[in-house]
């Protein structure tokens, strides 16, 4: 007698994703449904013939979600944050999470570097002052990276890979993490926070979202740095309070920033305050902005793909029969 196929794998794909992602499925007997353009209410009615929900950012994956699939077993982040999924629920409800970190972490580091050196050498500043046809070169004089103290707050897979990127720079780079950290570079020293905020003068935050890193960048934490200090942010604006952001860039402990995620990034829901605050960072001098894309390049487009495809892979392996 033969033995009758292992059932199909069921996937449910609610975003837009790489073109990369459908072969790399195939022969994996992963049955793919992909709706990109399905609105997010519309995601609870069809979840319940899935085993797998994979997506970016269109929905929050909660406890009402989760309870309208009873067939779910793993939820996959295509990308590296996970602020938009109640991992709680997952535990309780024992679905696995996978996400992407290693995909986009080279991108994010490239990107982090590249805003400290527009932001130290005014690079934004002089484009736009010759596109007006301005020749400003006393005005335009910058900093080098050399010679500073570059602190990173999340040694993870973003922070390590900002910090490799800083390894011909001739500065020192200290870094923390909560979590143990394996592997860390030679050239990197593991420090306890306080020394960071004694000894910098560049701060890099690559920390996740989480209810506990909510302003995790407040009033008192500027308040606590020995020097005046650069800031740089591609996590997620909410682990800044932009108001004491605003007031450190005011008082000058905040010497410039360079963020590549704001506090409400839907700029068409702006509350008053938050347009009063980002109304300072837009014509402030020393201040670069770009619209979340540090994890978001054509190579990493693709590699979040790869590195999703290994790890249900891998999980396939362990619970198929």
């Amino acid at each position: 007698m033969s033995t009758p196929a292992a059932a199909p794998f069921r996937c449910l794909i609610i975003d837009q994703m790489h073109e990369s992602l459908f072969p790399m499925l195939d022969g994996m007997l992963v049955e793919v449904t992909y709706v990109p353009d399905v609105k997010k209410d519309e995601v609870p009615d069809l979840l319940p013939d899935y085993d797998m929900l994979m997506v970016r950012s269109k929905l929050r994956v909660t406890e009402a979600l989760v309870s309208a699939a009873p067939r779910l077993k793993v939820v996959a982040r295509a990308g590296a944050g996970v602020d938009n999924i109640d991992e709680g629920v997952l535990e309780r409800h024992n679905i696995t999470l996978l996400n992407a970190p290693e995909g986009n972490r080279d991108a994010v580091g490239e990107h982090t570097l590249g805003l400290l050196l527009s932001l130290f050498r005014k690079i934004n500043s002089g484009d736009a002052q010759i596109r007006k046809g301005l020749w400003l070169r006393e005005e335009n004089r910058g900093e080098e990276i050399g010679g500073k103290t570059i602190g990173i707050i999340g040694y993870g897979n973003m922070g390590k890979a900002f910090a490799k990127r800083l390894a011909g720079f001739d500065c020192q780079v200290l870094a923390y993490d909560q979590q143990a950290v394996t592997n860390p570079l030679s050239y990197v020293k593991l420090c306890v926070l306080e020394e960071i905020l004694e000894k910098v003068d560049v701060l890099s935050l690559h920390i996740p979202y989480t209810k506990e890193n909510h302003a995790f960048v407040s009033q008192k934490f500027i308040d606590s740095f020995q020097n005046a200090f650069w800031l740089l942010n591609t996590a997620r604006g909410e682990v800044v309070d932009h108001a004491a952001l605003v007031q450190g860039l005011k008082s000058g402990k905040v010497l410039g920033a360079a963020l590549d995620v704001l506090e409400n990034e839907k700029l068409s829901t702006l509350t008053s305050d938050q347009k009063d605050r980002l109304d300072v960072l837009l014509e402030h001098p020393r201040v670069v902005l770009t619209p979340h894309i540090a994890g978001w390049t054509h190579e990493s487009y693709q590699r979040i793909n790869e590195v999703l495809v290994a790890k249900l892979q891998t999980y396939l392996s362990q619970h198929r029969s």
